[in-house]
């Protein structure tokens, strides 16, 4: 009786080539969407409507800190006490922004943040200058 050999192919290696294909078609669409969500900015087309109900609500209030010191709420000069009784009358989903000058002291920065956390304000931005 003639024994039949059975040939066995060993797989001494991995070919991991489609697996680097996959992950760098999977890295690509992560950094292209990552980059969309740094901009915060997706180019769209809006449509256009003739009967709009436009309303006017104010969305974010600006405090400023000069170079001097000094602070204004939107055009307003205040101190620390009136700047939290202004801030303690705007809605908490309203955004702050903060705009302070590079040359301030940087309690002025401190105290007004002390000021937002205080009163619960979540919605901050701070403007700096590329």
């Amino acid at each position: 009786m003639a024994k039949c050999k059975k040939s066995h192919k060993r797989f001494d290696s991995i070919n991991v080539i489609p697996f680097i294909d996959i992950m760098l078609v999977l890295l690509v669409m992560v950094l292209t969407t990552a980059t969309f969500i740094k901009q915060g900015v997706i180019p769209v087309n809006l449509p256009e409507a003739k009967a709009t109900d436009k309303k006017d609500i104010k969305k974010e209030v600006t405090v400023y800190v000069n170079a001097k010191g000094e602070m204004y709420f939107e055009k307003d000069k205040v101190d620390l006490a009136t700047l939290e009784q202004k801030l303690s009358s705007v809605d908490k989903s309203q955004t702050v922004i903060l705009r302070s000058d590079k040359d301030s002291k940087f309690q002025d920065f401190v105290s007004v943040m002390d000021i937002l956390k205080r009163l619960g304000h979540e919605q901050l931005y701070i403007v700096t200058k590329k």
